[in-house]
């Protein structure tokens, strides 16, 4: 058998290496056994990879590896290994960068596992040997290729389906024996550093994998030819081409279309760039999840403690955790005292979570044996083996689904593409058509193409784009006053379409803190103020009992205020402690007063804090009552706990022998309490007597030298995160939207499903089918699932569900509640809510939520609880955390819908009125009636600030009693809308600026009649005697300042009118006179400008000859105002018609 060789380099720098024998590797930066002695094994290099010639991106090693070639890689870069069984030897494949190279060794080497040490002593440059070329030949490429799909990135689909799996997890099982045969660790000693720098080699650092980020210069130029956007570089481009025909025909005024060709690309660059800034912080869910990972870690290797980086952690190393530090890796406990960690960024449980060595449940997300990557330990001291590091950890599987999700195209960015076709498709065909037209009519090539070119120009909304942004901009800008912030511009209107909101608990339905919710004395249960201020607390406090209760609550806690918040109200100061105890403080101070004054006066002496395996907390006290010299013991706990430590119970201050129809009483008032998903504590006490326990006795915690039986029972308090006060109104308004309010969260069935009934996502009269069996007295197999109008589904019934059952609770069930689900699963039941066709918002505060919010249609964060994961990863902030903020954003979003179709519709009204000139010019070979500088002018000019106006219209009265908008059938702009602005109110303003135009050429001597077939006559530069009708001769000159004088009367016929059509589209059902003229201010500034713009251009700028304007007799201005009344009369008999027929011919075909 040959033994593996050490080649070294010669005097000239070349290698002694044999062609087609050795495969070149730089030296090792630690010592590198060879052959490997475990099954998987890899090489850790250092930053300079030495490759054979020939071998820069091959898939194999070539026979002539004669000559080594340098080739400098970056420090970090990583190996990908496998080790693959075939026939007599092992293929070793090493991914370096982009270079992939077999390395392909005899099996019999690697069983006889003889080492080879190269130390950074020897020389720079090794082989190690393989067997010769015909070796190489026979490597079967193919499976190797297949093997490695994922490693080249052709299978992201799969690995996305990977990653939404529940874990598959099963080292919380094992024990610590079992694990260090799995990890090959010592718990005393950990690994060696040699075997931790295998692993490291192998698994990468244990750090986040960054996705691939879109470059700036890629988002600016989606701006650029986005929606509308392209529409116009087309128009641009053909002004362009249409130039370049007339100029070089010598026409006299090519340059009109050069200068549209610009003012259009102009546009575009500046609303593009307007765009791209409003939306320029980029989301980069990454970098905020880089932010939650620890930096350092403490580590048993080689037997000692050492602090290292936590990226340096790998795979069965030993680590140990105290309260305050970040988890650094998924961590199997071994060891664990009063440990607690905070869970909330990935299970949204708002409580800290114990943690203990022990196998407490089947789901690794559940038991308590596991800590998480990035959570944070609260309290206690904990050891643990590293289980899973960087992506593999369970953030990391997160992370990887949230930036692995594609964003979903919003409705409006829908509704705009499909807007462009259809300008693009009517233009296209009405262009096409007088193309046809104008070669019959024997017009040549040339100038008909420029007439095809001019059609479509015309038929493009050139301010549509600059409106459309600016009022998304507004309404984004409102909503922001309205506690709803707009990350994308577009969401703005996705928040209106809404048909789903799939809304988090804990901080958005809930105020996100525990109060005090019941409580139970004297055999009785009372209701205490769960509002955000608690100003008024309704139980009886004059009892004896609540006395003895208050006591405890206030001195068996270890809460305290901080310290300078005298001045702040109660319920808004900053406390140290935790949930429960911060609660149970609040409670106290707001019905006590001072409640440490009340604890400086009663002063502790011994304590045992809360444990998980006692279940209780214990004080000791003296009292601040001088005639009574006893010590009182207070004790509180979980109720079973501290009932089962008494004797006596208290009532009406008396304390009575517990017999079991007391205890009976206490069961009913627990489970009760409990059911209702609140937080159930047991509170007793007990005077200790003065003779045993006199002022100098030593109590001991340790020993425990006082009594902790025979105590006397108190009473019951319970805690709930209540419901915020704005949210049942919210959902009410929801409802009555049209919009299903599905509740998913991390906390348990039963508290979900109280919070979900008290905000009313259950109604008072649904049922589940647990509600119905339990009715019915049987079995919950036996119900008929249809008959529940309610569903709560846990997160451990939803893991076994197929798709099609999913899709059937959501589509059976008006009202749901999904409970304990993890990460994976709220992307399916978005995905869920998708395949139904709904559009689906989403609220989540924590890293849990990312990829969901990625996922929905609208991704809404919480501002004040948020992570920034979740931040990045949303569409929308809410900046106070409520749910009720949402529904206003749907008012908004629903409005802004209504309001563009209304902008739509006046913008695309005036486009026949600029269209039918070129078509008359065609058709009837009349002088030009407008000008395309004249168009611009009423397209960016007078028709802008009018069009934004329309976005500050109110809404009209039924906006939030209709159901939510079918994305596939109520479109932005619908045949209706197309027919009553093109075809009705359309054709109305072109008769109005033809009779106007007709006018001031009739008043200048040339009757229509005269008008018809001159165009070749009058464009034609050398006759400079034209006859009118009356015999007059006109130059060319006269004629051109004519026909300007003509373009002005057109624009300001248009403009005229436009002033009735900008009214009539405040409303598109209800009369004017109910909307109000003069609610919505700025349609009057609307026009005002319009007007002013035309005086302007006519009177001020009448003079300069490149705009083509001409000052105009005032009594032209009054021609077209009897059509502008036409106009108004016209609507309002049509919205007179729809109101008084509902569901008739009249309202499906004239409601647009």
């Amino acid at each position: 058998m040959t033994q593996p060789t050490v080649f070294t380099k010669r005097s000239d720098g070349q290698c002694n290496c044999i062609p087609g024998r050795h495969f070149l590797i730089s030296k090792s930066t630690f010592p590198f056994t060879y052959p490997p002695t475990s099954s998987l094994s890899s090489l850790a290099l250092d930053n300079k990879l030495i490759l054979p010639e020939g071998c820069r991106s091959a898939s194999r090693v070539p026979a002539n590896v004669c000559l080594p070639a340098e080739r400098e890689l970056p420090l970090d870069f990583s190996l990908a290994v496998s080790l693959h069984q075939e026939k007599n030897k092992l293929t070793k494949m090493v991914k370096c960068g982009i270079f992939y190279c077999f390395l392909q060794v005899p099996a019999d080497v690697h069983s006889n596992a003889k080492t080879l040490f190269l130390s950074q002593k020897k020389s720079d440059v090794y082989s190690v040997e393989i067997y010769g070329t015909k070796d190489l030949e026979k490597t079967e490429t193919g499976d190797e290729e297949e093997k490695y799909k994922d490693l080249k990135g052709n299978n992201k689909k799969k690995k996305a389906e990977d990653l939404k799996k529940e874990l598959d997890l099963e080292d919380h099982k094992l024990s610590t024996s079992e694990l260090e045969e799995k990890y090959g660790t010592s718990i005393n000693k950990g690994l060696s550093s040699a075997r931790a720098a295998e692993i490291l080699a192998r698994d990468g650092p244990n750090s986040l994998t960054p996705p691939k980020a879109t470059p700036e210069i890629v988002k600016f130029l989606k701006q650029m030819v986005g929606g509308f956007s392209i529409l116009l570089w087309i128009g641009a481009v053909f002004s362009w081409i249409s130039f370049g025909i007339q100029l070089a025909q010598g026409s006299e005024s090519p340059f009109d279309n050069l200068y549209l060709g610009v003012v259009l690309a102009l546009v575009v660059i500046l609303t593009g760039i307007f765009a791209y800034y409003q939306e320029a912080k980029s989301t980069n869910i990454m970098a905020s999840f880089s932010k939650m990972i620890p930096q350092q870690a403490l580590v048993i290797r080689d037997a000692e403690k050492k602090e290292l980086p936590a990226d340096q952690l790998v795979v069965g190393d030993i680590v140990e955790i105290k309260g305050g530090d970040r988890i650094p890796a998924d961590i199997r406990l071994i060891f664990a005292q009063g440990c607690k960690v905070d869970n909330s960024s990935l299970t949204g449980e708002s409580e800290p979570q114990s943690r203990s060595c022990d196998f407490t449940h089947e789901n690794p997300l559940e038991t308590r044996n596991i800590a998480f990557y990035s959570t944070t330990c609260v309290e206690g001291t904990a050891t643990g083996i590293v289980i899973n590091t960087g992506d593999r950890t369970v953030i990391g599987r997160i992370a990887s689904l949230a930036s692995g999700v594609g964003n979903e195209k919003t409705p409006i960015a829908i509704e705009i593409e499909h807007f462009v076709y259809l300008v693009a498709g009517v233009a296209i065909s009405i262009g096409v058509l007088f193309f046809i037209i104008s070669v019959s009519m024997r017009y040549k090539i040339l100038d008909s193409i420029i007439f095809l070119i001019g059609i479509i120009v015309a038929n493009v909304p050139e301010g549509l784009l600059a409106t459309v942004t600016v009022s998304l901009s507004l309404t984004a800008k409102r909503m922001a006053k309205k506690n709803c912030l707009v990350k994308n511009l577009e969401a703005v209107e996705t928040l209106g379409s809404t048909s789903i909101i799939c809304s988090d608990k804990t901080g958005t339905l809930t105020q996100n803190r525990m109060t005090v919710a019941h409580l139970w004395f004297d055999n009785q249960i009372y209701s205490a103020d769960t509002s955000e201020d608690q100003t008024t607390q309704p139980f009886d406090q004059s009892s004896p009992s609540w006395t003895a209760l208050s006591k405890i609550v206030t001195l068996c806690n270890r809460a305290e205020f901080r310290p300078g918040q005298e001045n702040l109200p109660v319920m808004k100061r900053v406390v140290v402690g935790d949930a429960s105890e911060t609660a149970l403080l609040k409670f106290a101070e707001v019905i006590l007063g001072d409640v440490m004054n009340i604890r400086a006066r009663n002063k502790k002496v011994a304590e045992i804090p809360f444990n998980s395996t006692n279940k209780f907390q214990l004080s000791i006290h003296e009292t601040d009552d001088p005639k009574d010299k006893r010590f009182l013991l207070v004790m509180k706990g979980a109720p079973e706990r501290i009932l089962e430590r008494c004797s006596t119970i208290m009532i009406n201050g008396k304390e009575e022998p517990l017999d079991s129809e007391k205890a009976e009483a206490f069961q009913t008032a627990y489970m009760e309490l409990g059911g209702m998903g609140e937080r159930v504590l047991g509170f007793c006490h007990l005077y200790l007597p003065e003779n045993e326990f006199p002022d100098t006795y030593p109590f001991d915690t340790d020993s425990m030298n006082f009594p902790t039986s025979n105590l006397c029972f108190v009473g019951l308090l319970s805690m709930i995160d209540p419901p915020r006060s704005t949210v049942p109104d919210a959902v009410s308004k929801c409802r009555s939207a049209g919009i299903k309010v599905i509740m998913v969260t991390g906390d348990h069935p039963i508290t979900a499903k109280a919070i979900a009934k008290s905000v009313g996502i259950i109604s008072a009269t649904s049922e589940t089918v647990e509600d119905i069996a339990k009715r019915l007295n049987i079995p919950v197999e036996q119900v008929n699932r249809r008959e529940a109008t309610a569903a709560v589904v846990n997160g451990m019934e939803l893991k076994d569900m197929s798709l099609q059952q999913l899709d059937e609770i959501l589509c059976n069930h008006s009202e749901i509640v999904f409970a304990r689900t993890s990460p994976q699963q709220k992307l399916i039941i978005v995905e869920g809510c998708q395949r139904q066709g709904a559009v689906v918002a989403v609220t989540g505060d924590g890293v849990n939520d990312s990829p969901a919010l990625k996922k929905a249609d609208i991704g809404i964060a919480m501002g004040i609880a948020g992570s920034d994961a979740a931040k990045n990863a949303a569409d929308m902030v809410l900046l106070d955390d409520n749910f009720a903020s949402i529904v206003t954003g749907v008012e908004e979003g629903r409005l802004i819908f209504d309001n563009l179709k209304k902008t739509i519709a006046y913008t695309l009204t005036k486009n026949i009125a600029e269209l039918c000139p070129f078509l008359i010019y065609i058709i009837a070979s009349i002088p030009m009636p407008i000008g395309t500088i004249t168009i611009l002018f009423i397209d960016l000019g007078t028709d802008i600030i009018p069009s934004v106006a329309l976005a500050y219209e109110k809404a009209e009265s039924d906006i939030m009693n209709r159901r939510p908008r079918n994305k596939r059938k109520d479109r932005l702009v619908n045949e209706q809308l197309a027919v009553y602005s093109y075809l009705q109110i359309g054709i109305m303003q072109s008769v109005g600026a033809f009779v106007t135009y007709f006018t001031v050429y009739a008043e200048q001597g040339f009757l229509p009649s005269t008008l018809l077939g001159v165009r070749v006559d009058w464009e034609n530069n050398a006759i400079n005697d034209f006859e009118d009708s009356y015999g007059q001769e006109w130059t060319k000159y006269q004629r051109m300042y004519l026909q300007w004088t003509g373009y002005t009367a057109f624009f300001v016929s248009i403009t005229i009118q436009q002033v009735a059509d900008l009214i009539i589209r405040k409303t598109r059902r209800n009369s004017i006179f109910q909307q109000g003229l003069f609610r919505n201010k700025v349609i009057w500034v609307g026009i005002f400008s319009q007007i002013g713009i035309a005086l302007i251009l006519t009177y001020g700028l009448g003079h300069v000859t490149a705009l083509n304007f001409t000052p105009l007799r005032f009594q032209y201005w009054f021609v077209a105002v009897p059509f502008a009344v036409l106009i108004w009369v016209y609507d309002e008999v049509r919205k007179l018609f729809i109101r008084r027929y509902p569901g008739s011919w009249w309202d499906k075909n004239m409601y647009y």
